[in-house]
């Protein structure tokens, strides 16, 4: 551990330099706590989810934006402190907020004036971009936050901020009409709440999984059919979405498509996609669409469905130290559910 920065400090998860997350590529440091700027707030993390994007991250596969940055962008924890006000916040010291992937996005291109916020020109992402909840405190801006109920158990929403957010996207890309056939491909922490979004929604579900553990989880959640990879489902399906950052199933998911059906690529990183076909893979209709990020409906959106129904979350949960090791365990898919840094532990 290094030794503490003069004036208050914190412990932080920073990552050296990108490398394969077996080598332990974060290193636990002391470092002054953040201070906030105009429109900002201090946030004591309480727990922070471990996320694929976070792997993408110190494995090099999105280069980080800034040198010795600190992952982690499913937060929840409390103000500790507000910066001055760019406007009217309704944000106080001692609130349970939620601190998601966009960090803020620019307001003033195209895509923001239209209400597309997830496609900004000019975004920043937390712990990308900006340092994230892998420490003791995170800014955050005031606006960009997630205000949540004091029941909320923090354990058990963090996954919610980003794995929940991207797969209620990605289920709302796929355009399924009420009674229509989903296909899950990779059965991680999005795909295990996008399903009892989707049964709530009265979607039967088939899951698409190599890992065993993976399987007996989804068939516990209510799963209509689970199988392999490669195992042909039943009946054709309405629409699908690809969790699994591996580009060789995007031709496998569009072959079980229906006539019209939808896959959507719900990561952030893919491997090449192979050749496709396109009267097998494309013709009579079927799509392929990308999801990019979200906006902040669609994370207010899916708290407010998630408390509904409610969305029961699966979590593992690792003291702050043990990010390396959480993050190995989620590359390897040894995780039932989701990942979750707890910092009382």
């Amino acid at each position: 551990m290094s030794t503490a920065a003069p004036g208050p400090s914190m412990r932080a998860m920073q990552l050296q330099a990108p490398g394969d997350a077996e080598k332990h590529p974060l290193h636990l440091v002391r470092r002054a706590c953040p201070k906030p700027s105009k429109g900002e707030a201090l946030v004591q993390v309480e727990v922070c989810g471990v996320c694929r994007t976070d792997l993408h991250v110190v494995e090099g596969d999105l280069p980080p934006h800034h040198s010795h940055v600190v992952p982690g962008h499913e937060v929840v924890g409390r103000i500790e402190s507000l910066g001055p006000s760019s406007g009217t916040s309704a944000l106080a010291v001692g609130d349970r907020v939620g601190v998601a992937w966009l960090h803020r996005s620019c307001g003033i291109c195209r895509f923001c004036r239209r209400g597309a916020e997830n496609l900004c020109t000019q975004p920043s992402f937390t712990g990308w971009d900006v340092d994230g909840g892998y420490a003791e405190y995170l800014t955050a801006h005031q606006d960009f936050v997630y205000p949540l109920p004091e029941r909320a158990d923090p354990l058990h929403i963090a996954p919610l901020l980003c794995a929940g957010i991207i797969g209620y996207r990605a289920y709302q890309r796929c355009s399924l009409r009420p009674g229509g056939r989903l296909g899950i491909f990779g059965f991680g922490g999005s795909a295990h709440v996008v399903l009892q979004i989707a049964r709530h929604r009265g979607n039967p579900v088939y899951v698409f999984s190599r890992n065993a553990g993976h399987q007996q989880l989804a068939r516990e959640l209510g799963a209509t059919w689970v199988g392999g990879t490669l195992a042909p489902p039943p009946e054709p399906l309405d629409a699908a979405i690809l969790f699994a950052p591996a580009g060789e199933i995007v031709p496998i998911a569009l072959a079980v498509l229906d006539r019209g059906g939808v896959l959507a690529v719900a990561g952030i990183h893919l491997s090449d996609v192979p050749h496709l076909d396109y009267q097998r893979h494309l013709f009579q209709e079927r799509e392929l669409r990308s999801v990019t990020a979200n906006t902040r409906e669609d994370g207010r959106e899916l708290l407010r469905l998630a408390f509904e129904i409610p969305v029961e979350t699966h979590v593992v949960s690792y003291p702050l130290e043990q990010a390396n090791q959480a993050l190995v365990d989620l590359k390897q898919d040894r995780i039932r559910g989701a990942a979750v840094l707890d910092l009382s532990l």
